[in-house]
């Protein structure tokens, strides 16, 4: 019936909650097994997830986050576009010759960008414009790209965390919590400031010291004119602008009353508009069919895959009964309260997507509030779900959508980014920057 709440019927009578968290568990397995695409999994688990009984179709639907599939696909568009004027080459050399063509200085110069323009912008939408210039550096350069695109990713989701619009997590939160956008900054930029100088040491003790260069090719970068790679000036000043009217679209979405996934898909038809209205048709077809086949589709229907699978598990009762457990276990102590939900929303966060858990998690802090003295009083628990389910994002290459963006991207230019070689590098970090957050909170709040 319409309206009616869809309650899972899993064949034989058996556990829904029990079902759908074996269906996650394999399709984890078999992803970290990495033998088989993982966009094959999660669809495979997807489907079994509907065949089973834990969904049907029309509640399989309700779990996929339309919003990110837009915004992956709209801002995909846009970069594909932008990439034939030349303007990545160009900012590729000219960072490049801004660190004096070190590969060091230009890992960090290159994190800095990442996490600051991810505060500005979604985090997936910044990897999809860095990696481009990333992978361009590095092959002139003629350095290995994944200690880069390991790094972005970290930076990405560290800068997203700053902000209300940086991270969708951070979106549910100030919207459902009536938190607006100076009250992220003033409570979570000064963490994350010192979270991202301390992730870059990391990463420099990890990777930059050891990253070396021919002189001849630095020689060869510091000479090149970065004004020559730009291939169609009119494509970049059309490019420029609508991808400067995509960003100030996006710090002001709130007010515009906006989606992300709108003011992207937008963008990309009016960019596809003016790259190809003074065209003929047939040749319209072929800027347009290229501009499609760059979108990494891999990327999108794992997602797809992977929002529904998930969203089986929540709809069978495990994120819940994960989240009451938490709550109780505080004995109603905020400041346990608060460790317990940084430390629980950044593992799980690694585990399981982010957004499914917070969105269970925001009615039980709610819930919480008339033990604490109202909902006045409960704001730094806000910022440790927050702190958590962002960070906690970098732990697995399934932990955060900016991780297999940029997975998707680096695979597709022939560099293996596997689970598990991520996994044993992000995790240490991780728990590196929620312990910094823990002293934060603890220092500020309790």
């Amino acid at each position: 019936m319409a309206g009616q709440q869809f309650s899972p019927h899993i064949f034989f009578g058996l556990d829904a909650m029990m079902v759908s968290t074996i269906i996650l568990c394999i399709t984890y397995a078999v992803i970290i097994w990495d033998k088989l695409n993982r966009a094959i999994v999660a669809l495979l688990g997807a489907s079994v997830m509907v065949v089973i009984g834990a969904l049907d179709q029309n509640e399989a639907l309700k779990g996929i986050d339309w919003n990110t599939i837009g915004l992956l696909t709209g801002m995909m568009i846009l970069v594909s576009i932008s990439r034939r004027s030349g303007m990545f080459q160009y900012m590729a050399i000219s960072s490049a010759q801004r660190a004096n063509a070190n590969p060091a200085g230009i890992l960090l110069l290159l994190q800095i960008t990442t996490a600051v323009v991810s505060a500005l912008l979604d985090n997936v939408t910044t990897v999809l414009l860095i990696a481009p210039v990333t992978l361009a550096i590095t092959k002139e350069l003629d350095v290995p790209p994944y200690p880069f695109l390991l790094a972005e990713v970290f930076a990405s989701n560290i800068g997203g965390t700053a902000t209300l619009i940086g991270d969708p997590p951070n979106i549910m939160i100030g919207s459902l919590a009536g938190l607006d956008f100076n009250a992220f900054v003033i409570h979570l930029a000064p963490v994350i400031v010192v979270v991202m100088a301390v992730q870059a040491l990391m990463v420099h003790l990890v990777w930059g010291r050891a990253l070396k260069s021919d002189p001849a090719r630095q020689v060869l970068v510091m000479g090149m004119s970065a004004r020559e790679t730009i291939l169609d000036w009119t494509l970049l000043r059309q490019s420029l602008g609508v991808l400067v009217a995509v960003i100030v679209a996006f710090v002001l979405a709130r007010p515009l009353h906006l989606e992300p996934a709108t003011i992207a898909i937008a963008g990309a038809a009016l960019l596809m508009f003016l790259d190809n209205w003074q065209h003929h048709n047939e040749k319209q077809s072929q800027n347009v069919h290229q501009t499609f086949s760059d979108v990494e589709w891999i990327t999108i229907f794992f997602f797809i895959g992977l929002f529904i699978v998930v969203h089986g598990v929540e709809m069978g009762g495990l994120l819940a009964l994960l989240a009451n457990k938490l709550v109780e276990s505080t004995g109603g102590n905020m400041a346990s309260a608060g460790y317990a939900i940084l430390w629980a929303s950044a593992f799980l966060s690694a585990i399981v997507d982010n957004i499914p858990f917070v969105a269970t998690m925001i009615p039980l802090i709610k819930s919480m509030a008339p033990a604490y003295g109202g909902a006045d009083k409960i704001e730094p628990l806000w910022w440790c779900l927050s702190l958590g389910a962002c960070l906690g994002g970098n732990g697995t290459l399934i932990g955060a959508s900016a991780n297999l963006t940029i997975a998707g991207i680096a695979e597709r230019n022939g560099i293996p980014f596997g689970f598990i070689k991520f996994t044993l590098y992000a995790i240490p970090m991780m728990v590196v920057s929620v312990a910094i957050c823990h002293i934060y909170v603890w220092w500020r709040y309790f």
